[in-house]
């Protein structure tokens, strides 16, 4: 796993922040001729009593998802190698899960910067990958000012 990165895994979920995040994992690829696999996942949602709801939603949303996805590569990833996936899953898990089966080298990611309660209601999506990944992990945090660009840790 030593760069140069031939497989970035990049989750989105159309917010800003992400997409500066997809900007960078672009930028990646561009300086070493990687994969940018672009993904994005429709949470499942989960009733008061803690049992998901299965409806028709769904694959409507995974279609819109995918539309969203063509269109941020259209824009996004000029002269980058690319696959774009969608999935319907607990975010967290669904990104571990791809990071496996595409053998994804790297995971470039947004943070929402939660704190407080909200993070303990809400939890952190990108702090339980960083803990469980098995490659590197780039967080991207939220841009704090109108105008400032969005800084990336590790």
């Amino acid at each position: 796993m030593a760069y140069p990165f031939k497989k970035i895994l990049c989750p989105i979920d159309f917010d800003p922040n992400s997409i500066a995040a997809l900007d960078i994992a672009a930028e990646l690829a561009r300086q070493s001729n990687a994969t940018v696999v672009v993904l994005h996942v429709v949470p499942i949602i989960i009733q008061a009593g803690g049992a998901p709801i299965y409806i028709d939603v769904y694959p409507g949303l995974e279609q819109e998802s995918a539309a969203k996805l063509q269109e941020l590569a259209n824009a996004h990833l000029t002269g980058v190698t690319y696959e774009l996936r969608t999935n319907v899953a607990e975010p967290s898990v669904a990104i571990l899960h791809a990071q496996k089966a595409t053998g994804a080298e790297v995971i470039v990611m947004s943070t929402h910067g939660r704190r407080g309660l909200s993070h303990l209601f809400l939890g952190s999506v990108a702090e339980r990958v960083v803990r469980e990944a098995p490659c590197p992990v780039l967080t991207i945090r939220p841009h704090r000012a109108s105008g400032e660009s969005a800084t990336a840790s590790a």
